[in-house]
């Protein structure tokens, strides 16, 4: 990982030119990082990092849709050149050959770089609003796509939820509690740490923090997100919810770590509480509005709260030093 100079971006990756204002950090970019995942352009040594972003318009034709000033986000994931079915019909999350492409993730150039390129329908444009939080927009069409999936499957029968359960308290665990605090529910979220930002923005929220696990706290929910990817956790939100409920896996575990289960026991409790659990990742243009929407309607400043740290871009090392009072660490493009 390192700061280089690198080429204008070419006039053919796109009609409107951006400028980059604010790339926000993950766990993806930490396994990028180590080799772990990634995968650069073609023709390319290198990948440009960052996925999550937030970009002001330089330059757009007329009749793009767009104006030069405008508040923009690019979507980060393109469909497939086939493309497959899912594709092609505009659900490229959904795709089903695995040829998609990822800015920053897999085979494009992410945004951690002062200027790129894009076609209109690769932009989600944003109100003035949220300049300052704009950054979070694509984690929060993470768990945009999870409520929607959520909804869709409880409305395979009765379902009338009241208590949903998030499990982590991370910047998309306390935004997928966001989802459900507007949706009217109770929510609960947990995470282990006692101190530091997470519990009193969860507080804010209006939802219930809770450090111990959710099987010695007795939660029965009805829709329960898992947000940590750790695999104890994973099997406890699989086991411990109410009948009929709704589970959604949005962590992505490492490999290579084993929990001992009795598979019977899990196979009888949700065979016989008409339970559903199911796994998202990645998000396509109707996530990006729904998220978009949320945003707008949450308190501005608890957001501002989210982010916990802004970094100048040739600060970037320490972006990545963890500290105990991180939430969600946001490189600052614009202005470095």
């Amino acid at each position: 990982m390192r700061l280089r100079d690198i080429a204008e971006p070419d006039a053919a990756e796109g009609q409107l030119l951006v400028e980059t204002l604010e790339v926000g950090l993950c766990g993806t970019d930490i396994e990028i990082i180590s080799g772990e995942y990634g995968e650069a352009p073609e023709g390319s040594p290198f990948l440009v990092l960052g996925h999550e972003n937030l970009g002001r318009v330089l330059e757009a034709p007329e009749n793009s849709g767009f104006s030069m000033g405008d508040l923009v986000v690019c979507i980060v994931r393109r469909p497939d050149p086939v493309p497959c079915p899912a594709c092609a019909a505009g659900q490229w999350d959904m795709c089903r050959n695995g040829r998609y492409t990822e800015h920053g993730i897999k085979g494009l150039h992410g945004f951690a770089r002062e200027r790129y390129r894009a076609d209109p329908d690769a932009l989600v444009r944003l109100g003035p609003s949220l300049a300052k939080v704009g950054v979070l927009l694509e984690p929060t069409t993470i768990v945009a796509k999870a409520w929607q999936h959520i909804d869709a499957i409880g409305s395979r029968a009765f379902f009338q939820p009241r208590t949903a359960v998030v499990t982590g308290a991370g910047p998309v665990g306390l935004l997928a509690a966001l989802l459900g605090v507007q949706r009217g529910l109770d929510v609960h979220v947990f995470d282990r740490v006692t101190s530091g930002p997470k519990p009193r923005l969860v507080e804010d929220l209006g939802a219930t923090y809770h450090s111990e696990s959710l099987a010695d706290s007795g939660v029965k929910a009805d829709i329960l997100v898992e947000c940590t990817g750790v695999a104890s956790v994973v099997m406890e939100t699989v086991t411990c919810r109410a009948v009929d409920s709704v589970t959604c896996l949005t962590g992505v575990s490492s490999t290579g770590k084993s929990e001992q289960v009795d598979v019977g026991a899990m196979n009888r409790a949700l065979v016989l509480g008409n339970e559903a659990v199911f796994g998202s990742v990645n998000a396509n243009r109707s996530h990006y509005e729904a998220a978009a929407t949320a945003l707008e309607r949450a308190d501005s400043g608890w957001l501002e709260r989210v982010i916990t740290r802004r970094i100048p871009l040739a600060d970037f090392q320490d972006a990545f030093r963890r500290q105990d009072t991180d939430v969600k660490v946001v490189l600052e493009v614009k202005g470095s």
